[in-house]
């Protein structure tokens, strides 16, 4: 959804409302101050010995994926296992073609299995696009139509049916009445069971497999996985190996980042913003983690965090005519435009310039220079829709929802992340790719509306407090004369239906390239973790903090 393919500038400097005192966001500074910076790459004899004993389980592993199994379900634990443990990148060919062997005969395993391996069957075929029936679970009903009793002691059932509630696509009545089924009687079961089933029903409840972040989700589950008897040790180490390999990796990404990010100087040249470049890597890292994607990062993450900077220049300090200024600017850029900005915005402003130079240098490089044109023009699309709420604030004017959404889709950035995101994938992308991406697919319409939402719902007391653009919120209760409870009912059922959207668009055949939609639906997952139960990146507080801990600071003792 674009705005306009130019700003509508309805205020011109000689036109302006009265200037009114500057407002304050009140933000915390970075938990994390220095932290990342001291991170040293070397290159020890240790690691070159690791590195060969990876090499050797993988081969280990994807022997194991390939081999002949008496029965499905020992084939499907494994590939559960895989995944689960955050080594399913490794081998996507390998757990592709032993999937379709299984969706070939998915109607043996449907009929003849329990209800544990039927959902986790249901769950891993649909999680790679075979679009398998619902109707399996019919059989686990009675003739009135209700899910039977047993059911409700088969705890390792339940789980495994919850999970797989969550890939669930519009008009898929028995998936929703499952949810509401296993989520009841899940929660009433969990005070019965020992300690170790127990965390694992209550992590589930909280974070759903499918929702959740590839390395996050790893480090959670290792532990897991080493109590199960049935623990495959080769599988286990490797695991343990590569992930602590893998954060070797990403630790020394985060030190050139927050290397950059300190000598831009933005904690003490402009205070009134958010400094969260860690969490702004996190936030990347959920996008996309693996190796091969290091440039990607690295410039998603310099992106997203100059516009957290930018969303706090519009939403708390900059003046109406200020925002006139830099709206022409950001719509030009070029470094001529640095003229007409205060200081504080030229800061901003370069930053911009030397980031979107870095990427043309980078693409010229690979001879694709053609696509830092596609990431620019959805930065200008961001920031035309983040002039248009500046403009509500200052006049105090209140949209209707359809109004507000038709901006704030825009402005919760999830479209410029995504089209920046595809900029450094390599060959995986092409033009079609970004022609795509600029067509507003239903996946990225869905993703942006989980974005809105979930931030909006999270941030709602905080956003009156500072007396910033009205929220959805305040929008749709003001419109339709319903109380906050009412408007949270109503916005969760919406996000529910953006999520059956995204996993509708997942189911073959898609209109890109799997890589190029988990790019969107990772996106939609990072909002899940940060934004539920309350804003999690404008009050980085414990519960980022450990997440960015499990993942970046704390590695996996190996034993």
């Amino acid at each position: 959804m674009e705005i306009n393919s130019t700003p509508t500038l309805t205020f011109t400097p000689s036109k302006l409302p009265k200037v009114t005192p500057r407002r304050s966001g009140n933000f915390h500074p970075s938990v994390w101050g220095d932290y990342f910076l001291s991170y040293a790459s070397v290159v020890t004899e240790a690691d070159v010995k690791t590195d060969q004993r990876i090499e050797q389980l993988k081969e280990k592993v994807r022997q194991m994926i390939a081999a002949r199994a008496d029965k499905p379900s020992q084939k499907l634990n494994l590939i559960d296992a895989i995944q689960r443990l955050g080594a399913a990148y490794h081998f996507d060919i390998e757990i592709g073609t032993a999937l379709q062997d299984i969706y070939e005969t998915y109607h043996v395993v449907a009929n003849d299995e329990d209800l544990y391996t039927v959902a986790l069957s249901f769950r891993l075929l649909r999680q790679h696009g075979h679009h398998v029936s619902c109707d399996v679970f019919n059989k686990f009903k009675d003739n009135k139509g209700k899910f039977q009793e047993y059911v409700i002691g088969d705890v390792r059932g339940m789980v495994s049916l919850y999970e797989a509630t969550h890939l669930r696509v519009h008009g898929e009545d028995i998936l929703d009445e499952a949810l509401d089924f296993t989520t009841r009687h899940l929660k009433s079961v969990v005070p019965n069971l020992n300690n170790g089933i127990a965390a694992q029903v209550v992590h589930a409840l909280n974070q759903p497999i499918h929702k959740g972040l590839t390395r996050l989700e790893a480090r959670h589950y290792i532990p897991f996985y080493e109590q199960e008897d049935s623990h495959n040790k080769a599988l286990l180490d490797f695991a343990r190996l590569d992930f602590n390999r893998l954060q070797k990796l990403h630790q020394k990404e985060l030190s050139e980042i927050t290397r950059w990010w300190k000598d831009l100087d933005f904690a003490r040249k402009l205070p009134f913003a958010r400094d969260r470049v860690v969490e702004c890597y996190f936030w990347i890292l959920g996008v996309y983690f693996e190796p091969q994607y290091f440039l990607g990062r690295r410039i998603l993450t310099k992106v997203i965090a100059l516009a957290s900077i930018m969303d706090d220049i519009y939403d708390v300090y900059g003046t109406l005519e200020e925002l006139v200024l830099f709206t022409d600017a950001i719509e030009r850029l070029e470094k001529s435009a640095l003229d007409q900005l205060p200081e504080y915005m030229k800061l901003c402003y370069q930053a911009l310039l030397d980031a979107y130079n870095m990427i043309d240098e980078e693409m010229a490089k690979e001879g694709r220079s053609y696509r830092v044109n596609y990431a620019k023009s959805a930065m200008k699309n961001l920031i035309r829709a983040h002039f248009e709420e500046a403009k509500w604030c200052h006049e105090g004017y209140i949209p209707t929802i359809e109004e507000y959404m038709r901006v704030a889709l825009v402005t919760g950035a999830y479209k410029m992340l995504t089209t920046t995101s595809l900029v450094g994938m390599g060959d995986l992308v092409t033009k079609e790719s970004f022609k795509w991406v600029s067509s507003d697919p239903l996946i990225l319409e869905a993703a942006s509306v989980i974005c809105r939402l979930m931030d909006d719902m999270a941030g709602h007391s905080h956003e009156q407090e500072r007396g910033h653009v009205a929220s959805a919120v305040e929008c749709y209760m003001k419109q339709h004369g319903v109380t906050e409870e009412e408007v949270y009912v109503e916005f969760q059922e919406r996000v529910a239906n953006a999520w059956k959207d995204m996993n509708a668009e997942c189911l073959r055949p898609t209109a890109v390239p799997v890589p190029l939609l988990t790019r969107v639906l990772n996106l939609a997952r990072v909002i899940n973790l940060i934004y539920t139960g309350g804003d999690g990146y404008t009050h980085s507080g414990k519960k980022l903090k450990q997440c960015v801990t499990s993942v970046l600071i704390d590695s996996i003792p190996i034993n």
